[in-house]
């Protein structure tokens, strides 16, 4: 009774000076349960990732401001084999409170918010990680069929803070959550028919008001998105710059993308100030992926009447790893590794369960520029499922071609991000390292003509090359993600990077006449048009993810409920002994006299293609090649 009395007593004393409160958000995103530091493909311990590293950046950061709130901004409960291990090997009990919501618990999170790969595993799975979840998850626009929300939009919490003279007040935080309306398609096989998803932008101005109305002071977006860039449209998959302008909206917390904010990649966006790290004066930040760096933005608010007002704001990014020294700059937070302890262990010991015996070593440091049998591996191993599913349906006279990426290559994940199988045991960390998504087994119905148009999507890895100039130039295009490179084995063809591309970076044709695929053939013979085919593939490919011409769901004629991993493991085990090669059915099409400037990991070094050589280091790590026809 006399602490209600003497806060009471301040709260009325506080009322009648001048009030400022400093309010820091923290944010993680996307960290694929990597709770910690530990590469299970390559089962060895790294510091380059992982929560645990990212807890003790939290915990000096909320030692630094004494009014703190941390969320998280999704892709939490999916990513590698540890959250594999607890949604398919060893799945969560009812009560059960998810590993890395329990690694979570004691670093004092206010709310998460679903990411698109909360949905990988299905409704029920995810329902019953919401319902032991210690801390609220928010979404705002995904929907039943009748257009009520399926989960909860938003949540106003009530936080006791102190302002800069150390008096204490309230302050309603308003927290509301997105996710890509993609979701759709990429998990059409566990959503169809159960969900809808409304448009992110749209969603927020829905309930922003709505939020104020009942009281919110400060309203924080966890938008689990990228940044848009140019014109927003409705529907959009990247939404984040599009929703700085809601008003009403105070923080954005993004994702998504794996990218970083604030950074250089978005100086060009409109209104963004990155000195600040706004965006048409909102505070924004994106903390990178798997933990490798914290989100913090300082809002400043002042009472003005009955109100706080947020006067002030930045953002910024704090890393848990030196780059340029490749050094820790944390250690690991001991409450973290204690807390998923024993699934750790439990992961460890699936992952190291012996599949078959591997003749060679496979990598994926050239899948980007060569024939790789990482690829290949996965590409044998779908076609050989397909087949077997349709031996006794109307389509098994088809000849049947599949569709395979290479996940692992670099790029926004870093230079350690390959596929690295030394020969020996082939394991089923092996087996997750080919193949590191929980993606199902599909198949679809295309014609000779709609197998070329696919290739050329694919074909925007590569920027366009001049054959004039004499210095090196750059080979991949990496804003392309490599999951969008589908190599299609059965068929045999090149690659000409001298032509422009023919798909936008949307899927759209934008150059008619260009054509990169080139002697595209079928058993030795130019494809017919008109020829049928089946082509194996993923239930993201499948259902239109990327944006490839002629998918958009109509043509499954293969929905396995197996997934692509445990297509690669019984493939594996039917062959007891796996020789890894590529049957080199693509290439480049030569260019005399150009030399191709390719980056890789400096590991590549020691599978150099031909006409290949290293040219440097560079300080992020990764190598830079030079390859001349």
């Amino acid at each position: 009774m006399k602490h209600n009395i003497t806060l009471l007593a301040a709260l009325l004393l506080g009322s009648a000076t001048a009030q400022t409160v400093e309010l820091r958000i923290l944010e993680t995103s996307d960290l694929h349960t990597n709770a910690l530091g530990y590469d299970y493909y390559q089962d060895k311990p790294t510091g380059e990732f992982g929560l645990e590293y990212t807890a003790s950046l939290i915990r000096a950061a909320r030692n630094e401001k004494p009014n703190t709130l941390l969320f998280d901004n999704g892709d939490l409960i999916q990513g590698n084999p540890l959250g594999d291990y607890a949604a398919r090997v060893k799945p969560l009990a009812d009560g059960q409170v998810h590993p890395m919501l329990a690694a979570m618990r004691p670093l004092g999170y206010t709310a998460w918010t679903l990411g698109n790969h909360e949905f990988n595993y299905g409704l029920d799975y995810l329902d019953r990680v919401l319902k032991a979840s210690p801390f609220p998850a928010v979404n705002a626009n995904v929907l039943n069929m009748d257009g009520t929300n399926r989960f909860t939009p938003y949540v106003i919490q009530r936080q006791l803070v102190r302002d800069t003279r150390g008096r204490p007040y309230y302050v309603n935080a308003g927290v509301i959550g997105f996710t890509p309306p993609q979701i759709l398609q990429w998990d059409k096989a566990h959503l169809e028919g159960k969900v809808q998803v409304a448009d992110i932008v749209e969603s927020a101005r829905k309930f922003v008001p709505e939020m104020k109305a009942r009281g919110a002071d400060v309203i924080v977006a966890l938008a689990h998105t990228g940044i848009n860039q140019g014109t927003y449209t409705p529907g959009q998959e990247q939404a984040g710059a599009e929703l700085s302008k809601v008003d009403g909206i105070d923080a954005i917390l993004t994702g998504h993308s794996h990218l970083e904010f604030p950074s250089a990649t978005y100086k060009d966006v409109p209104g963004v100030n990155l000195a600040k790290g706004t965006i048409g004066g909102k505070a924004v930040t994106m903390p990178g992926f798997w933990g490798n760096n914290l989100g913090v933005i300082d809002l400043k608010l002042e009472r003005q009447g009955d109100r706080w007002v947020v006067t002030d704001r930045t953002a910024a990014l704090r890393p848990i790893w030196d780059k340029t020294a490749k050094k820790n700059l944390v250690q690991p937070d001991p409450v973290v590794t204690a807390a998923v302890k024993n699934t750790h262990a439990g992961t460890l010991t699936y992952v190291r369960g012996k599949v078959a015996d591997l003749t060679a070593p496979i990598n994926s440091y050239w899948a980007l520029v060569q024939d790789d049998p990482s690829v290949q591996l996965v590409s044998n191993a779908q076609i050989a499922y397909v087949k077997a599913a349709l031996a006794a349906t109307e389509y098994k006279d088809l000849p049947v071609l599949s569709a395979a990426a290479p996940f692992k290559a670099g790029g926004r994940s870093g230079a350690s991000y390959y596929t690295d199988i030394p020969a020996g045991t082939l394991a089923i960390k092996n087996v997750a390292d080919l193949y590191v998504y929980p993606n199902t087994v599909q198949a679809v119905l295309v014609t000779g003509a709609q197998v070329q148009e696919w290739l050329e999507r694919s074909a925007g890895q590569f920027k366009q090359i001049d054959p004039t100039k004499a210095e090196p130039q750059a080979l991949v295009d990496e804003t392309f993600p490599t999951y969008n490179f589908d190599v299609i084995d059965g068929v045999t063809y090149e690659i000409d990077v001298t032509q422009p591309n023919r798909y936008d970076a949307n899927g759209k044709v934008t150059n008619e006449n260009a054509r990169r695929i080139k002697n595209l053939q079928y058993q030795g013979k130019p494809i017919d048009p008109n020829q049928k085919f089946v082509i194996a593939t993923n239930n993201y490919r499948a259902s239109g993810g990327g944006k490839f011409p002629g998918l958009d769901g109509k043509n499954i004629i293969l929905q396995a409920p197996d997934e692509t991993r445990q297509a690669l493991i019984s493939y594996f085990q039917d062959q007891k002994t796996v020789n890894p090669t590529a049957d080199n059915n693509w290439k480049l099409t030569p260019v005399p006299g150009v030399s191709l400037l390719v980056t890789s990991s400096p590991n590549a070094a020691k599978t150099l293609p031909a006409g290949a050589t290293l040219l440097r280091t560079r300080e992020d790590g990764f190598a830079e090649y030079v390859i001349k026809n």
